[in-house]
């Protein structure tokens, strides 16, 4: 089982800029994967972006290519989305996700609110 704890969601003006923050705890291993979905009020769930924690492969949905960059620390099991250029459309709770062997993500947070007003 893999718990993970997002952080570093609020509420700021279209412009603007967050970082995301999910540390992973428990049964991780080499074959890792984390990254970051979104779930905005009546929309369906977005995949953004993923990274292999062992060698830091990115990847990401082209709906936030240029804008977000995920990053993270493997030492510490972490995986951080800088989040640029905030707009409104991007109001969602946001959701750390893993994976580690399989190609779902099985281990979800449990949200962090980012609301971007005009």
């Amino acid at each position: 089982q893999v718990h993970l704890v997002e952080s570093g969601g609020g509420s700021v003006q279209a412009g603007a800029s967050l970082r995301l923050s999910c540390a992973a705890s428990g049964r991780t291993n080499n074959e890792l994967v984390m990254g970051w979905s979104r779930q905005a009020p009546g929309k369906e769930r977005e995949f953004l972006a993923a990274i292999t924690m062992d060698y830091g492969t990115p990847k990401y949905a082209d709906s936030v290519k240029g804008r977000f960059t995920i990053s993270r620390d493997n030492a510490k099991k972490t995986v951080y989305l800088q989040m640029n250029n905030l707009q409104p459309e991007d109001t969602a709770t946001y959701y750390c996700v893993a994976r580690i062997g399989t190609v779902q993500y099985d281990y979800w947070g449990q949200g962090t609110q980012v609301t971007v007003s005009p």
